[in-house]
């Protein structure tokens, strides 16, 4: 599944094509996707798209009368073409702008979402979701106060969108692996010098991703079809049994909250 890197550098790849630019038409080529597709999103034909911006995993593509929000599942993916090519199976959405160009959505699973949101109105799935993690409402004082009651693993704490939003597997592992905490450690165990230490390696393993391109992932590519790189730079996610870079011990793997986890029994306290 793309994650926030791979979802911003998305966000990166597709804005200098979109925003600016007029919504000429709108093609639907699957009535739903992981929800049903809103014949509102209509609306965006005729209107300049003001700015495309992220909000946890949803890429949100705003217009005067409203913002069309794009989920990219599990396997979802766009591109910038130069123009019309014939459709393939899994292309479901199409985007013509007065540039020429067109926004493609392709997912071949279909988890993904194509939703729309009337300007003032906020939608449902935005609802309820906590701070992004590059910001700096994201800080070790507000994740000692969250994790107070918790006993759950921290791994799956830093994963629940409710507390952050966008800190997925992969970068839940190479977090705790770069602060040094044992995944299962309770959320409510960890001291505010912890916390200190792995908010800053979450936003700086996030940073890193997205400067590389995003993570490697057999579903996702970026925008100009290159996959991204990051994946090379993994210090311990998919490396079970493999020596640690830090101490040489063997990588353990195991299941939290049904989520492969990996990290170095002997560096994670």
């Amino acid at each position: 599944m793309p994650e926030l890197p791979e979802v911003e550098v998305s966000r990166m790849g597709i804005s200098p094509h979109l925003v600016g630019q007029t919504v000429q038409s709108i093609v639907f080529r699957t009535p739903k996707l992981r929800w049903d597709i809103p014949a509102d999103l209509k609306l965006m034909e005729g209107l300049v798209i003001r700015s495309i911006s992220r909000r946890a995993k949803y890429l949100l593509i705003e217009t005067e009368k409203g913002t069309a929000i794009v989920h990219l599942g599990m396997s979802g993916s766009l591109r910038v073409l130069d123009g019309f090519i014939a459709a393939g199976k899994h292309d479901h959405v199409d985007l013509t702008l007065s540039n020429g160009k067109v926004l493609r959505y392709n997912d071949p699973r279909r988890f993904g979402a194509w939703l729309w949101s009337p300007v003032g109105e906020s939608h449902t799935v935005l609802a309820n979701i906590g701070p992004e993690p590059l910001t700096d409402a994201f800080t070790a004082d507000y994740m000692l106060e969250k994790a107070k009651s918790k006993r759950i693993a921290v791994k799956q704490f830093i994963m629940e969108n409710k507390i952050v939003v966008g800190v997925g597997n992969i970068y839940a592992s190479e977090s705790l692996f770069a602060a040094k905490i044992h995944p299962l450690r309770p959320a409510n165990s960890l001291k505010l010098d912890e916390w200190q230490s792995l908010v800053t390696e979450i936003k700086s393993v996030l940073k890193t991703a997205i400067a590389q391109g995003g993570t490697t992932l057999k579903d996702f590519a970026q925008v100009d079809g290159k996959p991204g790189y990051f994946a090379q730079e993994l210090q311990v996610y998919g490396k079970a049994k493999q020596p640690c870079p830090a101490c040489g011990e063997a990588i353990t793997d195991l299941k939290i909250g049904q989520r492969n986890t990996f990290f170095c029994s002997l560096c994670q306290k």
